[in-house]
This record gives C-alpha cells, sequence and structure tokens, in this order.
C-alpha cells in the first residue's frame, strides 16, 4: 500500500479497472498518511474522511459492476480551501472568513464528483490566494518536499504539498498570477494553468475574476490531462504518438529571462538543450507587448482584488497577515478611469502577442526566475519579502496577462520548472506537446 501513495493517479485508476486496487483500501491508505504525517495540519485544513469513504464505496460499487465512469473514478484527490464544499468550511487561508460553511458543492467539485472523485478534504493556501510564495501565518504555511525551511510557493501550497508528500493523488488549486505553477515548479510536479473561462469558477472563492483560472498539480502530464476531463465532465486530451521532431518552440527573452537565479537557469538550460535533442526547434524571440502588459498588471489585479474584498477586509484589518493587507490596500487608488482604459490597452497588447507566437507550438521560459525562499526570513525581512515575493510570480504572470494555457514541467533541478505557454483554450495542444517534453526531461 506504500507503493499506492507514490504511485500516478492514472496508474491507481488503471489499478482500480484492473480489480488490483480497491477505492477503499486506497482512501483508507490515503488518510491513514494524512493522520500519521507529522507535517499534516500545515497541509489539510480540514480532512473530509466521511465523504471520502462513502465516495470510495461508491467507487468500488462501480468498479465491481463495470460501470466506472472514468480512468480517475475511485482515485483520491485534494482541493484547495477557495472550492466550495457543501457542509465543511471554506475560508480561501484567511480568519475574515473563518467558520464560512457553504451549503453546496463548487460546481468544478460537483462535476469531478458526478465523474467518480474521492475528495480528501481542503488544503491550506495562501490568505484569499494573494501571495505566490505560499507563506500564511494566519492559518498555516504548508512545507516544501525539497527545504524544510523554504516556503512551498503560493497560493496553492497545501495543494502541492498533498501530493508531493504523497498525501493524494492528484490536486485542483487555482491560478490567477502563477498560483498552481509556482507551487507545482517548486515541489518538482507539472501543473497546469487553464484558459480564463474553460473551467468554472461558480462556487470558487475570487481573487481577481477577470483572472481567476482552476487547474490540477499532479505527478505527470497524463494526470493532468486526466483530471482536466475530470473536473470539466470531458473527454482527456489523446496523448498517444505525441512527439517533439517537428516542434516549433520560442525562448522568451522579454523580462523572463532577467534577475535568473543560478539554480533555476541551469534547470532551464538543461531542459532546453534536452528539448532540442529531442527534436524541437528552438527559437529565441522578443516580445515587447509583454514588458508594457508588466507595467498593467500592478493596477488591474490589484484594484479587482480590492474591489472584491474591501468591504469585507475594512471591518476587521487586524485579522490579516499585514503583507497580504497592504497588498490588497494597494489597489484603493486606481481610478476607474485608469482600470478601464488599462484593460482595453491590455486587450490590444494580448492580440499582438497573439499574432507574434501563433507560429509556435509553445513559448519557454523558467517557471520561476529564484529558488523557494526561507520561510523564518521572511517574517523578519521586509527588503527579502518584498523582493522574492514580486520575483516569484514574475513570469507565470506573463501567461496570466496573456490569456495564455500554460503548463510547467520539472527539470530535474530540485524546485525548477520549465514552463510552456500556449494559445488560448490551447490545452490539449500543450498537454500533447508536455508529454512529448517530460519525456524527454530527467526523470
Amino acid at each position: 500500500m506504500e507503493d499506492w501513495l507514490r504511485m500516478s493517479a492514472s496508474d491507481l485508476g488503471r489499478g482500480i479497472g484492473a480489480g488490483r486496487i480497491d477505492p477503499v483500501a486506497l482512501t483508507q491508505a490515503f488518510l491513514d498518511a494524512i493522520a500519521a504525517h507529522p507535517d499534516s495540519d500545515r497541509i489539510y485544513a480540514r480532512v473530509t474522511a466521511p465523504r471520502a469513504l462513502a465516495e470510495a464505496g461508491a467507487a468500488r460499487a462501480r468498479a465491481v459492476a463495470g460501470q466506472r465512469t472514468g480512468l480517475l473514478d475511485g482515485v483520491p484527490i485534494s482541493w484547495k480551501d477557495l472550492f466550495d464544499s457543501a457542509g465543511v468550511a471554506t475560508e480561501a487561508g484567511s480568519a475574515l472568513l473563518e467558520g464560512r460553511t457553504p451549503k453546496a458543492d463548487a460546481r468544478v467539485l460537483s462535476v469531478a464528483t458526478l465523474g467518480g472523485s474521492v475528495c480528501l478534504g481542503k488544503t491550506h493556501m495562501s490568505e484569499l490566494a494573494f501571495s505566490g510564495l505560499g507563506l500564511n501565518p494566519v492559518t498555516a504555511t504548508p512545507p516544501c518536499i525539497n527545504d524544510p525551511a523554504a516556503v512551498p510557493g503560493g497560493s496553492s501550497s497545501g495543494a502541492a504539498a498533498s501530493v508531493a508528500f504523497g498525501l493524494a493523488a492528484a490536486a485542483i488549486g487555482s491560478d490567477t498570477g502563477g498560483s498552481v505553477r509556482i507551487p507545482a515548479a517548486w515541489n518538482d510536479l507539472v501543473g497546469l494553468k487553464t484558459g480564463h473561462g474553460r473551467v468554472s469558477l461558480d462556487g470558487v472563492v475570487p481573487l481577481c475574476e477577470t483572472f481567476d483560472t482552476v487547474g490540477p498539480l499532479t505527478r505527470t502530464v497524463e494526470d493532468a490531462a486526466e483530471v482536466l476531463a475530470l473536473i470539466e465532465g470531458g473527454a482527456p486530451a489523446d496523448l498517444k504518438g505525441a512527439t517533439l521532431s517537428g516542434a516549433r518552440l520560442a525562448i522568451l527573452d522579454t523580462v523572463a529571462l532577467d534577475d535568473l537565479r543560478a539554480e533555476p537557469a541551469k534547470g532551464f538550460e538543461t531542459a532546453c538543450d534536452r528539448l532540442a535533442r529531442a527534436g524541437a526547434t528552438i527559437d529565441r524571440i522578443q516580445a515587447p507587448e509583454v514588458a508594457e502588459a508588466m507595467g498593467l498588471a500592478g493596477a488591474l489585479f490589484t484594484a479587482e482584488a480590492y474591489g472584491i474584498w474591501s468591504e469585507v477586509i475594512e471591518a476587521a484589518p487586524d485579522k490579516m497577515f499585514a503583507r497580504i493587507l497592504e497588498r490588497f490596500r494597494g489597489g484603493a487608488d486606481t481610478a476607474a478611469a485608469d482600470y478601464v482604459a488599462g484593460w482595453r490597452r491590455l486587450r490590444t497588447l494580448r492580440a499582438a502577442w497573439t499574432a507574434r507566437v501563433a507560429g509556435y507550438d509553445a513559448i519557454i521560459l523558467p517557471s520561476a526566475p529564484n529558488l523557494p525562499p526561507e520561510a523564518a526570513r521572511l517574517m523578519t525581512d521586509d527588503r527579502y519579502y518584498v523582493t522574492e515575493n514580486l520575483l516569484t510570480l514574475r513570469n507565470t504572470r506573463i501567461g496570466n496577462l496573456m490569456g495564455s494555457a500554460g503548463l510547467t514541467l520539472p527539470t530535474g533541478v530540485p524546485s525548477t520548472g520549465i514552463q510552456f505557454l500556449g494559445l488560448p483554450m490551447s490545452e490539449e495542444r500543450l498537454l500533447r506537446l508536455g508529454a512529448a517534453a517530460e519525456r524527454a526531461l530527467p526523470g
């Protein structure tokens, strides 16, 4: 059973389908691992054991009857604590929402449940999803798989930790500026940012509704494809025969390679070399529209976030981590006219980006320019916090600003990732490319 905790979600599903794995025993194995893990209370905000075992029992009955709904029917998955779950608190990592208990599941959780998913529970996250670091002194800061002194990345911090530490077969997170891809990269996982609007946000606690997306954190690209199908209620991307032969990739020189730290640079260079040797053609491109869009990002993100949360925040600001409170309040002074003008300009920049990259299968860049920072130092060193927080989300934010689908894969250098950006709603194409790249990169 110990091997079950390290198997891919897809392999677990195949084991269930072949009769080698009982969904109830599998779910109990994960629940036991959660109970025994010394840091489980820093990873899971709430464990939903009764629900998980009931869903596993239903999956067992379907398996026995030969009526499984899909490959992941009966596979245990964790959910970030901003997806509503009926009768279970959903607090989005904030004391402001303490005790908030929805009456119904988020649509995406409901769809996954109908598809046979087993919900293990809700994972910790950055407060109201507004940080890429994963540091949360209000509720909990989950551990990083490669450095116990470091933050795990956020805001889907517990989601990444649940998979990396063998406490879930896969996890569901959200990505507004990098919140799936950063924790995935820093914990050596696969992370998929879907295009905005592809996966339902109904019943998902918002940060910035014009940028919020839902996506999986998994061990493999196949798992990411299967989980995307599970949460959409659709068919998974066909990954058979995926190859890098003839693939056209382009390294983004604008912004993405600035101030790159040594380890992420090494991981990225090694990954690019392996992709080229596997048959990909790699060009380099400049994209001035990216630099201009980055200048718009602060106002667009913070103004919307503060507009959504100002009333709740200002009713009890002392309940918030000061750094997150400061970031939200940064949006208070953005004029409505400037916000509207910013979005109009961003749409023009997105069109320029789409035209520039249309001839490539993907644009590639380091997932994060830095390694996971030290948690204790972030709490005491103001300059360090500001520097690392801004740098962490810089590269992933490019994908959100440009409206791209994004996929991060481990490079083989611990806590570094290579990010693939595709056109909006190009997830299937990106996953096929990722499946081929995964075979070329170090295991």
